[in-house]
Formats: C-alpha cells, sequence, structure tokens
C-alpha cells in the first residue's frame, strides 16, 4: 500500500469545501465585473541556488535575458513532446517506455513535458501519496537515461477527473452545481460546465485549496531540488476563470498565485527553472503583470489554426501573428519564451505545411517547443498505444537544430522539412563547442565550412554532432 504524508487539518477546511462557498464566490465575481485597480510589478524573494554537480549530460539550465542557458553559458534550445502517462484515466492516459524515449532521443529530442496530477499527489485533503511521488521519479530516471531533461507540468484541464478531466482532486469541489456536458462543442464543452468554472474560480478567488496547491509544488520541488535532469516547473497548465473577466482574471489573480507558488517552491528549491503559461484563450492575448523572479520562462501555447479558429488553410499570417504576440508577452513578463504544448490532428487539412509553418515561426522567435502528444490514439499522436509510429509528422518535427549555442553563433533553416541547418559564426565566437541535434534515426549528417580549422564529432546514439571552429572572424557551417 502506498505511504501517505499527512497535515493537520487547517481551522475551518471541510473534505467538500468551506461553508458559504457559492455566496462567497459569486459575490467576488459580481464585484469585479464592475471594479477594476491596477496592477503594479510583482517581486518574488527566491533566493540563491544551491545546485550540486550535475548529470554529465544534463547539465543545469537557467535563464539568462530571454533565453535558456547551460551551465557554459551557451544558449540552449529544448524541443521535445507532451506525455499523459502519469495523468487520471479520465483522460485516456498514454503508456510511455524505455522504446519511447529511445526514439525520442535517436531523433534529436531533448525534453519531455510529463504532465502531473495534483489529484494523484494528494488524494485526501492533507495527505500526499508517495506511491505517485515515486512514479513521477521513475519516469524522470528513465527519460534522464535518454538523456532527455523532463518538465514537470501540474496540469489542469476542466478542473478534474470527477468533473471528466483532469488535475484538481476530488475533495476540490463545490456541490450543488451541475456538471453540463455540451457534445456540440467538442473540446470545448466541459469548459462551459457550471460545476468546473465554480470550482476553478473558487479556487482562484480564495487562498483556501490554493495552500494545498502550493504545498503540494513544495513537495514536489523538494524531491526534484538537486536533480539537474528535471529542466523546470510549470506552474499550472493553461489556466482560465469563467466567468471572471480576462484581464481582472491575470493581474488580480493569476500572476499573483505565480508570484506566491514561485516563493513556496523557492524556500525549497531555487535550483530549477520556473513557467509560468499565459491564459487559456491566448489568442485573445495575455495580461502582462512584470514578475521579478529569476530563471523564469513564459510558456504559451500554440493552437492558432488547428484547435483555435480561424481554421488553418495555407495562409501562415494568423499563425505567425500569434506567435510574434506570445513573443512580445515573454519579453514584457520578462522571461525566456517555450512553447510547452502545440499541435494538430495529422487528419487535418494541410497539417504538414502548418507544422512547417509554425517550427519557421518557433525559430524566428528563438523558441523551443513541445508538441501535444507524444502517445496517443488519435491523428496527433506520434505513436498510438500498440506501438506504431506516425513517420510522416515524426519527419515534419525532427530536423536539425543547434541544441546548445556559444556565444557568436546563430543558426537558420529552411522552412521545408528536411532542409540544411546554416550556423553563422561572427567575430565573437572564442571557439567553444557547438552542440547540434540531428536525426539519427533518419540519416546521417553532411557537414561542409567556411570557417576553416574546424571539427565535428558525431554520436549517432544521442543523435549530437559537436563542432567547432576556430575563432577568425564570420564564416558559416551548414549541416545537411
Amino acid at each position: 500500500m502506498n505511504r501517505v504524508v499527512r497535515r493537520r487539518r487547517r481551522r475551518g477546511e471541510t473534505a467538500r469545501g468551506p461553508r458559504g462557498a457559492l455566496a462567497v464566490l459569486f459575490s467576488v465575481v459580481a464585484s469585479l465585473l464592475w471594479f477594476e485597480m491596477p496592477a503594479n510589478a510583482l517581486t518574488t524573494s527566491v533566493g540563491a541556488a544551491h545546485r550540486p554537480a550535475a548529470r554529465w549530460d544534463l547539465p543545469w539550465l537557467s535563464v539568462r535575458g530571454r533565453h535558456m542557458v547551460d551551465e557554459a553559458g551557451r544558449t540552449v534550445l529544448l524541443r521535445g513532446f507532451n506525455t499523459s502517462t502519469l495523468l487520471e484515466p479520465s483522460v485516456s492516459r498514454a503508456p510511455l517506455d524505455l522504446e519511447d524515449a529511445a526514439i525520442m532521443e535517436g531523433n534529436g529530442f531533448d525534453v519531455v513535458r510529463l504532465a502531473l496530477s495534483w489529484g494523484r499527489l494528494e488524494p485526501q485533503r492533507g495527505h500526499w501519496d508517495q506511491g505517485y511521488l515515486r512514479a513521477i521519479a521513475d519516469k524522470v530516471q528513465l527519460l534522464n537515461s535518454h538523456h532527455l531533461y523532463v518538465v514537470l507540468d501540474m496540469h489542469f484541464l476542466d478542473w478534474s477527473s470527477q468533473l471528466g478531466g483532469s488535475g484538481a482532486p476530488d475533495w476540490a469541489t463545490l456541490g450543488g452545481v451541475p456538471n453540463l456536458h455540451l457534445p456540440a462543442l467538442g473540446d470545448w464543452q466541459r469548459h462551459l460546465s457550471p460545476a468546473v468554472n465554480a470550482a476553478t474560480t473558487y479556487f482562484w478567488v480564495s487562498p483556501d485549496w490554493q495552500a494545498d496547491f502550493m504545498q503540494t509544488w513544495q513537495l514536489l520541488a523538494q524531491r526534484f531540488s538537486g536533480d539537474s535532469g528535471v529542466a523546470g516547473y510549470d506552474l499550472y497548465n493553461e489556466p482560465h476563470a469563467l466567468p471572471l473577466p480576462p484581464i481582472r482574471f491575470e493581474r488580480d489573480f493569476m500572476w499573483p498565485l505565480y508570484a506566491r507558488t514561485i516563493d513556496a517552491i523557492a524556500a525549497v528549491d531555487a535550483n530549477h527553472m520556473f513557467i509560468v503559461e499565459g491564459q487559456l484563450l491566448s489568442d485573445f492575448g495575455t495580461t502582462i503583470v512584470p514578475l521579478r523572479a529569476p530563471n523564469l520562462v513564459y510558456s504559451p501555447h500554440e493552437y492558432t489554426g488547428s484547435l483555435v479558429p480561424p481554421t488553418f488553410d495555407g495562409n501562415a499570417e494568423p499563425l505567425d501573428s500569434h506567435v510574434r504576440q506570445v513573443s512580445s508577452e515573454a519579453s514584457r513578463v520578462p522571461g525566456a519564451l517555450w512553447i510547452g504544448e502545440w499541435g494538430m490532428g495529422a487528419t487535418q487539412a494541410q497539417s504538414d505545411t502548418w507544422i512547417d509553418d509554425a517550427l519557421h515561426a518557433f525559430d524566428d522567435a528563438g523558441a523551443g517547443w513541445a508538441w501535444w502528444q507524444w502517445r496517443e490514439d488519435s491523428a496527433w499522436g506520434i505513436r498510438d498505444s500498440a506501438g506504431r509510429t506516425n513517420a510522416n509528422t515524426l519527419s515534419h518535427l525532427a530536423r536539425p537544430y543547434m541544441a546548445a549555442a556559444p556565444a557568436g553563433v546563430s543558426a537558420s533553416t529552411t522552412k521545408v522539412s528536411g532542409g540544411a541547418l546554416t550556423l553563422t559564426v561572427d567575430r565573437s565566437y572564442r571557439g567553444a563547442e557547438i552542440e547540434i541535434a540531428y536525426p539519427a534515426a533518419q540519416r546521417t549528417p553532411q557537414v561542409s565550412s567556411s570557417c576553416g580549422g574546424e571539427s565535428s564529432r558525431w554520436d549517432p546514439t544521442t543523435a549530437r554532432l559537436v563542432v567547432a571552429a576556430e575563432a577568425m572572424g564570420i564564416c558559416s557551417i551548414t549541416v545537411i
């Protein structure tokens, strides 16, 4: 039997929420519709990092300016996949094994965003499941063994498994509110359920459940504080609080909770990156409240043209415009930009072109990404539960990229799958190693250069090409 960690219940807590919760909820919502106050920048109290020695293959990551960097100061680009393998059965979770990790590694990817369930971590209020924590650690170790970083993502989809989604514990619900499903709305149907929105809104407007949420994050962070194979903590997946007004929600609730949660985590772990997201309906924009915290990453999701209208018809401008928008938001946070989810079903019209256009936009923004998702029995998955691989979609996603770049090196790629990667080396380059991710499972890299004195080292097992050149001025290196 799994051992649980318990804490004493706070005064006034109940298993199903506080008395009078609905009255408080509706009065707060009503007041927010009428009153608006300006919001100042938020400051966290994160102390200095105390990092033990990193894994040899997965150095500690930080944020410098708008970029993730490793311990050598090289700009790092994280590209990979999401997995729902540790979520509740209510969301048809997918398996994930060593073969999956090996395929990702062999195609040059370097990160997995691992979706986690608060409800599985704290199934009873004040009781934390150590068996689930061990399962998380086992998946982290499995992925790290194939040189893949892990982002720990506290995942929410339509609030909780009890309401047909994923995320919050069953005890974090409000009684007496109907849970309506509207099948005509497809993937959006539960977002409009009164029960989902009542529970979600209560979470955001009251410190009650937030205390458990932050304590759960502390438990996770304490477990992984010394693990460089964990890239960072994604605090809350796709926040929204219908029927709260969007601008008020973000300024008065979302960003302040991020700040408090970062402080709670940093009390036990200041070593990792803190990853925050924009609001769910990000195509309408997210109101940014500047957040002063070290190692901060802004991680919007990109579904413009796939899930979010207008449906992609070959015109990349709506997609490009949204990527420019979220890049601007990242600069105002300020933080590094990393697209935590994006994707399109392979059966949707012009899906290959959409993928190529999205990758080009991400490259222009200097953003890494994680595709939703790796393993799924639908046209969105790269592998299905039987282990069959969608080779076509994988071939569009697996392309050469500069995984770790020292100062003085920039990269450009062709828009189409299978194109060349060209590195431009300027006078600030000092001969440090350039690490290129290359899809070894598909082909062997060919290198040409105008730099002179260059050397290269190819490892097909890790799908890494390491290149160095003499520090001699402006030149280029091409990998095909």
